[in-house]
């Protein structure tokens, strides 16, 4: 299986793949577990005018934020226990000289309470303009996942078996692949679809958070 980390960031989809990944994500979470408190992964399509949001927390500390705007992607991750979590001593202030490097387009995130700055252990971003993801680091001389991003991006190389593994883990449950990709792929979302992976789920209950997804209204059906 592929794996994605700052340092394979070829591995991860480009700035609308990673839209719909974390957009797949959050309904797949909000099937498995409606209550929020308790969900991995999130997605607000109107977080902002021209602009929308996918989040994780662990629950443990760990998270990471991600803003789509007109320009592209900016991505905060943040392993509260890696070696370049800001954390540690003297690495905050490492992280202020490091963030300079982020372009001017996204600099709205560097302010916003919502990304919470203070707390981080990498980043990365993609102007549409570019082929390519950019990211800013600190120097160390770990080379064992020294910011958790291989850990806290799992589910992000595109394959419907990370978050299988992931849910059957973490949820307990066994689900069937089929069903993840179908979400994957963003197809029709019905009842049946939704039984598959949660039977106590039902689609009139969580329509007004697939709105607040975006997953594409055109194509629910009940």
């Amino acid at each position: 299986m592929n794996s994605v980390s700052t340092n394979k960031l070829d591995k991860l989809p480009d700035i609308e793949g990673l839209k719909r990944l974390l957009q797949s994500l959050a309904v797949l979470d909000l099937i498995m577990c409606p209550e929020w408190d308790n969900r991995y992964y999130s997605f607000d399509a109107h977080w902002g005018e021209g602009e929308s949001m996918g989040s994780m927390r662990n629950g443990c500390g760990d998270s990471f934020t991600v803003l789509f705007n007109a320009s592209g992607c900016f991505f905060k991750g943040f392993a509260h226990e890696s070696t370049l979590s800001s954390l540690h001593k003297g690495k905050l202030e490492g992280w202020k000289i490091a963030l300079s490097k982020v372009p001017a387009e996204f600099s709205s995130a560097l302010s916003e309470p919502a990304f919470d700055m203070n707390n981080i252990s990498f980043c990365f971003w993609r102007l549409y303009a570019q082929t390519e993801w950019s990211f800013a680091t600190l120097k160390t001389t770990e080379t064992d996942d020294p910011d958790g991003s291989s850990f806290l991006l799992g589910c992000l190389n595109g394959e419907p078996k990370a978050y299988q593994d992931f849910a059957e883990d973490y949820y307990e449950t066994d689900i069937p692949l089929s069903a993840i990709r179908f979400v994957y792929h963003h197809m029709p979302l019905t009842q049946a679809i939704i039984e598959q992976l949660n039977p106590e789920v039902e689609l009139d209950e969580i329509y007004d958070d697939l709105l607040d997804i975006g997953y594409p209204l055109e194509k629910l059906q009940s």
